[in-house]
């Protein structure tokens, strides 16, 4: 069964830090550009970020450029998302997905590829 999880998420105060993590299952990422979407409440979902199949790609969305870092570790086939100094517009779901963009991460598609069931990231005091 193909699969991707997500993991890490939860309620933190602004200024705080979450590490989430995308682990495959039954596929390996290491061909596959990936990248994270979010979905913050009554809004679309957008990408964030994404690190190319060869790691020589790597994109942040103004929003978060500077606090978010992008790695992935294809021996654990997994993808991380660290996000330093939260606010509270960070707030919504996070997936990962693989396919999803190409892999200049250059633009993206919001069907299509494999994706996670989301993670729920929550920024309040």
């Amino acid at each position: 069964q193909l699969q991707l999880v997500e993991s890490g998420g939860g309620l933190v105060q602004p200024g705080g830090s979450l590490r989430l993590s995308c682990a495959a299952s039954g596929f390996t990422l290491a061909g596959y550009p990936i990248g994270w979407f979010r979905q913050a409440p009554g809004k679309e979902r957008e990408g964030v970020s994404c690190i190319s199949s060869s790691h020589d790609s790597i994109y942040y969305a103004d929003s978060i450029k500077g606090r978010f870092t992008i790695s992935r570790d294809n021996a654990k086939n997994t993808v991380y998302l660290q996000m330093n100094s939260l606010k509270p517009e960070d707030t919504g779901v996070y997936f990962c997905a693989a396919g999803a963009w190409n892999d200049y991460c250059s633009d993206y598609r919001t069907s299509g590829g494999y994706w996670g069931q989301g993670t729920q990231v929550t920024v309040s005091s």
